[in-house]
């Protein structure tokens, strides 16, 4: 199937997506393709097994270098309002994934590249990764979430000097920023920020599946409202916990002081 081929199943718990071209925004090829868009909503939303979903790249030195702009200079003004539109809505199901979801960054990560990266939960980065909103030095702005989403990552003020400069950052300063969550040495095989993208899924996989899950709606959702109403989304995603067997493992495991065994249920 094309899932199989853009590599979804990891494990029966863990799946990873991964993209095989400098340029994943490139035609059929890319991200934007028909083939790999149902595959993310359908095999990964909708999938209840999967409980950690890792983003990494093949190509070495390149987590993904945004849109293809020899592409984009033919596109007439429609045409690139559409484009820029199936982006931001594939980049708004990547953060609808109920499941939390990792961005491994060994490389490059440029324009959309890097609003892949913020549209998932988590990021790990190599040290000599680099990252950067670099469409106002192409006569454009971020148009796939990364102008609402790097903000809600590093705030304002260092946002907006990201974006009015186009500015690239390595892997350590995007730590110091909080943009990433973990950066780390490269390796030889240039593959470090997976490495660590893995021991961070190794990290969530034992919790209760569902109450991970519930955690993340209540954060997503909570971000976007006043705190009133955020207490009383997290008290309808508690609720949602409280009859499943996972809370009674946890609780039974934790009186006889053995490991929990969560199943999802």
């Amino acid at each position: 199937s094309n899932c199989r081929e853009r590599g979804l199943p990891m494990s029966q718990e863990a799946a990873e997506v991964r993209t095989a071209h400098n340029n994943v925004w490139n035609g059929a090829n890319g991200m934007a393709s028909n083939t790999w868009k149902p595959c993310l909503v359908s095999s990964l939303h909708h999938d209840s097994a999967v409980r950690v979903v890792v983003f990494r790249s093949l190509v070495q030195g390149v987590f993904c270098a945004g849109a293809d702009l020899k592409e984009r200079a033919g596109m007439n003004h429609s045409d690139s309002d559409l484009f820029v539109h199936g982006l931001r809505s594939l980049m708004t199901e990547i953060a609808l994934l109920p499941m939390p979801t990792v961005a491994a960054v060994d490389g490059f990560a440029l324009g959309g590249g890097l609003e892949l990266a913020l549209a998932c939960d988590l990021r790990t980065a190599a040290n000599s990764a680099q990252m950067g909103l670099i469409e106002t030095t192409r006569g454009l702005l971020p148009g796939a979430g990364g102008s609402q989403r790097l903000p809600r990552a590093v705030g304002f003020a260092l946002a907006k000097e990201l974006i009015f400069t186009g500015r690239r950052v390595d892997g350590q300063r995007a730590v110091d920023m909080g943009l990433v969550n973990r950066a780390t040495e490269q390796n030889p095989d240039g593959d470090a920020a997976y490495r660590e993208a893995l021991s961070l899924a190794r990290e969530i996989l034992p919790q209760a599946p569902i109450a991970v899950r519930m955690a993340k709606e209540a954060m997503n959702r909570g971000m976007e409202v006043d705190i009133t109403s955020g207490m009383a989304i997290e008290r309808m995603c508690y609720a949602r916990v409280i009859p499943t067997r996972d809370r009674q493992e946890g609780m039974a495991a934790f009186i006889e002081k053995r490991p929990p065994r969560y199943t999802g249920e």
